[in-house]
């Protein structure tokens, strides 16, 4: 016997897990992300020193900005902070019930070192190496 519901696609989409699932989310995101980003800085890479490529120039200015800097300081960040509070609470499993509280911690670290690099990045962009 199964369960007949009738959920509609808004209120299926609909999620009430909270801040874990959120940083699983964006966990996820930023793995894509950073898979992309290599994969992208490689070929532009291969391009640049093989062909001289404008292509590969292009995408070398896009990433040499402070703009994109921001963003996958973000990324790298975040993802690696979220792997390691993974690890730690999958290396001692009694710390599965402090679940928001690492990920209230995992932030408190982010937050700081984030804030503090974007600091720089922005100064370097305006005021030169």
């Amino acid at each position: 016997m199964t369960l007949k519901r009738r959920v509609g696609l808004f209120a299926g989409l609909k999620y009430r897990g909270g801040g874990p699932m959120w940083a699983w989310v964006i966990h996820r995101i930023t793995g894509i992300a950073m898979v992309l980003f290599i994969g992208i800085h490689v070929f532009a890479s291969f391009f640049m020193q093989q062909t001289g490529s404008d292509l590969a120039t292009s995408i070398n200015i896009v990433y040499e900005s402070w703009i994109f800097q921001i963003i996958i300081t973000f990324i790298v960040i975040f993802h690696g902070l979220n792997g390691l509070r993974v690890a730690i609470l999958d290396i001692w499993p009694k710390f599965q019930t402090f679940q928001r509280e690492a990920l209230w911690l995992q932030w408190l670290i982010f937050i700081p070192v984030y804030g503090l690099t974007v600091f720089f990045i922005i100064q370097r962009g305006l005021f030169g190496s």
